[in-house]
């Protein structure tokens, strides 16, 4: 069967399916593609080149920047922040509030969740709200997220823990910080933390 896609004039370089929408106002990336049963609400912007999910709602007031991938069945919530190039994998969970009641009103409370350039979100993954997800950091399937994440972590479990390094191309760190995909090399500060500091030496 044929994919048929949207004729939308307000969005003449993106491709949204016929089934999903979008509210107004709204600003969507050149070469985004928006896939079935999406619901893209007012006040967001999704940025150039990503690719959203079947069964995805984003918003309101949701900023997401270029080349982010969000897998099925994901909820962008008021207060979500993805920065460049985020992977956001199948059925992950973001949360805007602590502590929600149905009965008692929160909206004043939402809480931001910034997920910054280049990380990860395993499937299944629930990220409680006003953690900052650092970059290139990578959230394992099925962990929940309790506190911040720092750069290249790979974190796992519940609450989430560090249980090792990960590369700016997603390869996971041995003792000696070098990447097996490109030869990147990482180190260790001080304070725990892990910095790039550029590629060995041919």
């Amino acid at each position: 069967m044929t994919t048929q896609w949207r004729d939308d004039p307000r969005f003449p370089e993106a491709r949204i399916h016929e089934t999903s929408y979008v509210d107004d106002p709204t600003n969507i990336g050149r070469g985004t593609v928006i896939w079935h049963f999406c619901h893209v609400l007012s006040g967001v912007s999704i940025g150039k080149n990503c690719s959203i999910g079947q069964n995805v709602m984003i918003g309101p007031n949701v900023t997401i920047g270029n080349g982010c991938k969000i897998q099925n069945n994901v909820s962008v919530y008021q207060g979500v922040v993805l920065e460049d190039d985020v992977f956001c994998g199948p059925s992950c969970v973001f949360t805007n509030v602590v502590n929600p009641r149905a009965f008692v009103s929160r909206k004043a409370e939402f809480k931001t969740t910034r997920v910054k350039r280049g990380a990860t979100i395993g499937a299944n993954a629930t990220v409680i709200c006003g953690q900052t997800i650092g970059a290139y950091a990578f959230i394992a399937a099925g962990a929940v997220v309790t506190k911040n994440v720092p750069n290249f972590a790979l974190v796992a479990g519940l609450p989430a823990r560090r249980i090792g390094w990960m590369s700016r191309t997603g390869e996971r760190l041995g003792s000696d910080l070098v990447c097996p995909r490109d030869g990147s090399r990482y180190r260790e500060t001080p304070d725990g933390l892990l910095e790039e500091i550029g590629l060995t030496s041919s």
